[in-house]
């Protein structure tokens, strides 16, 4: 992605939108089946189209999305679907906390619209190119609004084809997900430090998953690989200076 960032920035020639746009296209080929997935499930849990694209709009996230779907499915009541969701989606609160600094010079309104476009992927991309530099913010919109955008569509694919699809297993849809955020971790790797906060990171979610705690399990781990990455830093900038 990385690359497709540099490219995009090459092109001193094309608009901030059209770089916006070219940055996400890795993403939405990972929302496109993604999406088509939770739009199938959505449509076998006889969600309306209307309740489905709308969820699409303004939950806007995959995990607590195909979450909700099958809860509705199950016949939960809407309040425990709607605790689940928040559960599920608190750790956008962490990830709003850590692009936060890099726009303290927007407006509150423009920085509320971009938390409210904030996920796991679009997050990943934001973090590692602001840590270089921070585009306009036609640009950065446009990384949200396509990639929203490609997400509201694979919903409403798989809507319409959910009436063919009796399952969706079979296709492999939910391997494109885990294999973006794959990429996505590989081009932030830079250096040992980060492989082993990565590989930290990652076993703590998974014992946290085998102990149960599945709802909580990335959350968990997000704060202590970050605390982990923090204070790695601190040791080596005190053994540097």
């Amino acid at each position: 992605m990385s690359q497709s960032v540099v490219n995009s920035e090459e092109r001193p020639s094309s608009s901030p939108i059209t770089r916006g746009v070219l940055q996400a296209l890795p993403v939405v080929m990972g929302y496109i089946p993604i999406g088509f997935a939770y739009g199938v499930l959505a449509g076998q849990a006889h969600l309306s189209l209307f309740s489905t694209l709308l969820m699409s709009f303004i939950v806007y996230a995959g995990s607590s999305q195909l979450i909700a779907a099958g809860l509705f499915a199950s016949g939960q009541p809407m309040l425990s679907i709607l605790f689940t969701t928040f559960i599920v989606n608190l750790r956008h609160l962490l990830m709003a906390a850590a692009v936060s600094p890099y726009l303290s010079r927007w407006p509150q309104a423009k920085r509320l619209l971009f938390a409210t476009e904030l996920t796991d992927e679009t997050f990943a991309l934001h973090s590692l190119q602001f840590a270089e530099r921070v585009p306009g913010a036609r640009q950065v919109f446009a990384v949200n609004v396509t990639s929203h955008l490609s997400w509201v569509l694979g919903s409403w694919l798989g809507f319409v084809a959910n009436t063919m699809l009796t399952d969706v297993k079979p296709f492999g849809l939910d391997y494109a997900l885990p294999a973006m955020f794959v990429a996505l971790l590989l081009l932030q790797i830079h250096h040992v430090k980060a492989v082993g906060v990565a590989l930290f990171s990652g076993i703590v979610a998974v014992v946290f998953q085998l102990l149960g705690f599945a709802t909580w399990s990335v959350m968990l781990a997000t704060v202590l690989g970050a605390t982990l990455g923090v204070v790695l830093e601190s040791w080596t900038n005190k053994q540097s200076g």
